[in-house]
This record gives C-alpha cells, sequence and structure tokens, in this order.
C-alpha cells in the first residue's frame, strides 16, 4: 500500500480517537463536575498516553505524536479537574 495512504488513516484514526476527549473536557470544564470520572481510569490513560507520546517520537511516527500530544493536553487537563474538583 502507498506510504501516503497509510500516513492518511493514521492521521484519520489519530483524530478520530482525540476528538473523542473534547466533549468530555468541555463537559468537565463547564460543569466543573467529575463526580463519574474515574481518577484510575484517567491516571493510567494518561501514562500510557504519554509512552505512546515517546514511542511516536523515537520512532518519527507524526501520526502517533500529533494524536498523543493533543489527546494529553484533552486527557491531562480532565485528569487535572478530577484531582482538584474530586
Amino acid at each position: 500500500m502507498d506510504p501516503f495512504v497509510i500516513k492518511l488513516i493514521g492521521f484519520a484514526a489519530a483524530t478520530c480517537t482525540t476528538v473523542a476527549y473534547a466533549p468530555q473536557a468541555i463537559k468537565v470544564w463547564k460543569s466543573r463536575s467529575t463526580g463519574d470520572i474515574s481518577l484510575g481510569m484517567f491516571l493510567v490513560m494518561v501514562l500510557g498516553l504519554a509512552l505512546w507520546l515517546v514511542y511516536g517520537l523515537l520512532s518519527g511516527d507524526a501520526p502517533l505524536v500529533v494524536a498523543n500530544a493533543i489527546t494529553i493536553v484533552l486527557a491531562g487537563g480532565i485528569l487535572f479537574m478530577k484531582l482538584r474538583y474530586g
């Protein structure tokens, strides 16, 4: 398969999985309510995203780097609010 098409598929997948965090981040930001959010899940998720980001940087995989950098901001923001507002 053409490497360009493979990168496009990667960026499409990255866009979907990154954008999926936006509604939750917006809801938490507006409501300041995190009672129904699992602290453990977001701790593990942010750690996993950081590891994927490092992997993407080391392997030179642009879709992984972009997606995980943005998703860390969104999931990290949710985690921050969970820690701050409980």
